[in-house]
């Protein structure tokens, strides 16, 4: 098998973690497959090297940001690449630069654009490592670009694609994807597998496992994504395309986020592209707004509702006090003390009556529902957060979720 492995902060955090992980690359070499491995930076390192730049500048330059960054991976690349050949393995480290990962030129968020990988190739095939730099590229003018936060997950997916790898391991501090967080539900189970969907859900909704992107790449190119614990070394999660053929659950799981706030603005006229004339304004404003509900109209006004980041709810507020005076709206209102529940699973396609039970659990512990939004595989209500672990709890256990 061609496997590209990725070791996250915590795998890689001190020279003995390093050490544990060669022993697990040459584990699967010895095992008979090929191996490629993306590393991410020491854990803390990157806050580390962001302070600095930060100390010396308010607002430094984001071409030098990123070349400050991307050495944390350079680092422990190299590092892990000394510790392999002392194990006897030929290993070399490569930046994202040097490992062909071509990217556009957004400084701190830069997609990329293509992997030129055939050089890689041709190690692995004669049994050596190429130790890539995650979360970092080169644009087309030389400069040296990040892919934001958890963007080692997205190089690994990335390579994994390139190389025609059999499957990307990525190996972090946990064992795999649960039911819901087993720090609210001591019954919450580990999951043998996930489907991309699901998955997409749950990193949506604050589950910090495996970056969004990554697995919308890994959907896009059907790369299975296998999620597992360097600590560990069990079977974890399996990231593939929902199995068509399997009876499925009604729900695999409850997650849940408590990064949010909820704004109102009220009274503002019911007319065509109001909506447009107070989100074009939050969008501007590189605000990310999920909930939305709009009441019938009443005297020709209406009023908004939404979600958004608990971070940006100041800036929200402010921006719609401005709206509000401009549209003369009756007043905005905020409310920064709300969470989101989830309940996910693409069995609810073959499942009637989902929604209503959950409702229904909700409704048993007095748990006041103050917004609703549904897809095709997820139900989400916003309620109070003080509520959260209550509602995580009876909805894990009305849904049977601690049963294989």
């Amino acid at each position: 098998m061609r496997i590209v492995q990725k070791f996250g902060g915590t795998s890689v955090g001190s020279i003995e973690r390093i050490q544990a992980t060669a022993k697990i690359i040459k584990g699967e070499l010895d095992n008979g497959n090929e191996i490629a491995v993306v590393v991410s930076a020491m854990s803390g390192e990157t806050n580390r090297l962001l302070h600095l730049a930060n100390s010396m500048n308010d607002n430094p330059p984001m071409r030098e940001v990123d070349a400050l960054v991307a050495t944390g991976e350079q680092v422990t690349a190299a590092l892990l690449a000394i510790e392999l050949h002392k194990l006897g393995v030929s290993a070399y480290s490569f930046s994202g630069a040097q490992a062909g990962f071509k990217t556009e030129g957004s400084h701190s968020k830069a997609r990329i654009k293509a992997v030129q990988s055939d050089h890689l190739i041709q190690h692995m095939e004669k049994g050596s490592v190429p130790v890539v730099t995650g979360f970092q590229g080169v644009d087309a003018n030389g400069n040296t670009t990040t892919l934001g936060r958890g963007g080692s997950d997205t190089s690994a997916v990335a390579l994994a694609i390139a190389v025609k790898a059999d499957s990307c391991d990525i190996y972090t501090d946990v064992d795999g994807v649960y039911t819901t967080d087993p720090r609210i539900e001591p019954k919450a189970r580990k999951m043998d597998s996930i489907s991309y969907e699901e998955m997409l859900e749950f990193a949506s909704l604050g589950a910090k496992v495996l970056q969004t992107r990554s697995v919308e790449l890994g959907m896009r190119y059907n790369m299975p994504i296998h999620l597992r614990s360097s600590f560990d070394l069990v079977q974890g999660t399996m990231v593939t395309r929902e199995d068509s053929n399997m009876e499925r659950a009604e729900i695999s799981g409850v997650a849940y986020n408590r990064d949010e706030a909820k704004v109102t603005i009220k009274g503002i006229p019911d007319q065509p592209g109001i909506a447009a004339a107070v989100f074009g304004p939050v969008a501007d404003a590189d605000i990310n707004v999920d909930v939305i509900v709009q009441n019938i109209s009443e005297d020709g006004q209406t009023d908004l509702t939404f979600t958004v980041p608990r971070s940006d709810y100041d800036a929200t507020m402010a921006l719609l006090q401005t709206l509000c005076d401009k549209m003369k709206a009756r007043e905005v209102m905020g409310d920064n003390t709300v969470a989101k529940v989830s309940i996910i699973g693409v069995g609810m396609r073959s499942h009637t009556g989902v929604a209503k039970k959950m409702f229904d659990v909700l409704a048993q512990e007095n748990i006041n529902i103050q917004m609703i939004t549904t897809s095709e595989i997820k139900v989400t209500v916003v309620l109070e957060e003080k509520y959260v672990e209550l509602a995580v709890r009876a909805l894990h256990e009305a849904f049977a979720l601690d049963q294989v």
